[in-house]
């Protein structure tokens, strides 16, 4: 039985520390199943399609599609 990962990124700031994470899971790690989820808090092109791209994320295997509300909406 392989492993499963299950990553959630939703920022700026997730986006940088997720890229060298999934490298390194498809490098030197093929036999685990690596899931990416993505929020969707940011979903403009310019902070989302355009992070994933230049930093070789992958595309997420999930979109939550949070977009913009308050808390309790994007949370709920």
């Amino acid at each position: 039985m392989s492993a499963k990962i299950l990553c959630v990124v939703g920022a700026r700031p997730n986006f940088m520390k997720i890229a060298p994470i999934m490298a390194a899971f498809r490098a030197r790690a093929p036999q685990l199943v690596v899931k990416l989820v993505h929020t969707g808090q940011h979903y403009d092109v310019a902070m989302n399609d355009r992070f994933f791209e230049q930093l070789g994320i992958p595309t997420p295997d999930i979109s939550l599609e949070v977009g913009s509300a308050s808390h309790a909406v994007q949370t709920a």
